[in-house]
């Protein structure tokens, strides 16, 4: 509150200039005088001096009433600021693709929402770029990539880590030829993909293959066409889509072969195998980004803190120990 309110306002409590003065620690002189030069820059008194104890004008009480709305302002103000800090209250507006906001965050915002239940958390979806795009004009708080073109250009915590595979339709004669590198769901959710020995395949055996890719732009078409070129093959390119998900579920059904991050194997009874890439462009690290530029609240430095605290007792983790199956 401004000098010349808590002058007036304490006035008004002591109903004295004299108890008001040492309740200021000032001098009664000091404290006539910037009252005196209040009432002159307002055109009109404050206090009745020819009352005791004084009292206001008519300008007094309006003034008053103004301080009294400036204090409760301030006070809601500082329990605001204190919610803040003790995460009683707040939002983080999260925004990443639809694999991510699927597979990978679900479990980490419940979690997240049960230790601060009055953080308000706003989901959207959208290409990575779309979101890195929206994190730099400051329509996100959080976003996540593992581009490393996009990763360099802000503040960055590594977050999770998937594996590409290689997905074939399990009724497909080519996996005769490849018995050895043959992997079931089962498999890659024991984590036996990850062992340092797994066999991996040369993709310029799959090229007869038909084939499901994403759209150009996306991380995984970028990285599946480098997977062909470093094959020196090109893809049969039978249908191309927006979503991992999708391209996972049309797979499954005996429509194509595609890539697919491990992350999306959650269950035993996939009607795919898998086969593990020799590329060192089939591991992917994605990193939490937010905007150097703009203020980090509370609320998203836990949410990170959250986020690091799952990603070290994560079934990547674990899985890494996991040996190779025998053929």
């Amino acid at each position: 509150m401004q000098q010349d309110m808590r002058y007036v306002y304490e006035i008004y409590r002591q109903k004295s200039f004299s108890k008001a003065a040492q309740a200021l620690f000032i001098t009664q002189p000091a404290l006539s005088i910037a009252i005196g030069k209040l009432e002159a820059s307002l055109g009109m008194p404050l206090f009745d001096r020819s009352t005791r104890p004084i009292s206001l004008t008519a300008a007094g009480r309006v003034y008053l009433r103004a301080i009294e709305q400036t204090r409760a302002l301030e006070q809601d103000l500082r329990h605001q600021l204190d919610d803040i800090r003790e995460l009683k209250s707040g939002e983080i507006t999260i925004g990443s693709s639809h694999f991510i906001n699927a597979y990978i965050l679900p479990d980490l915002l419940t979690q997240f929402n049960r230790q601060f239940p009055k953080i308000r958390l706003n989901l959207l979806e959208g290409s990575s770029h779309a979101m890195a795009h929206m994190l730099e004009q400051g329509e996100l708080d959080l976003t996540f990539s593992c581009d490393a073109a996009v990763v360099q250009d802000f503040t960055s915590t590594p977050s999770f880590s998937d594996t590409i595979l290689l997905a074939i339709p399990e009724g497909e004669p080519i996996h005769a030829q490849h018995e050895r590198e043959s992997l079931t769901a089962a498999d890659i959710l024991a984590g036996r993909h990850l062992a340092p020995h797994c066999p991996s395949i040369d993709l310029a055996d799959f090229a007869d293959e038909p084939f499901i890719l994403l759209r150009s732009g996306n991380n995984l078409h970028d990285r599946a066409m480098h997977f062909f070129r470093a094959s020196g093959s090109e893809p049969r390119v039978k249908m191309e889509l927006s979503q991992m998900a999708t391209a996972y579920r049309l797979a499954e059904a005996g429509f194509a072969a595609t890539f697919l991050s491990d992350r999306l194997i959650t269950s035993a009874e996939s009607r795919l195998r898998f086969y593990r890439l020799p590329h060192p462009e089939s591991q992917r690290t994605f990193h939490a980004l937010t905007n150097p530029k703009r203020y980090r609240s509370e609320a998203v430095h836990q949410f990170l803190c959250s986020l690091q605290s799952q990603s070290r007792f994560s079934k990547r983790k674990k899985y890494a120990s996991s040996s190779c199956r025998e053929d």
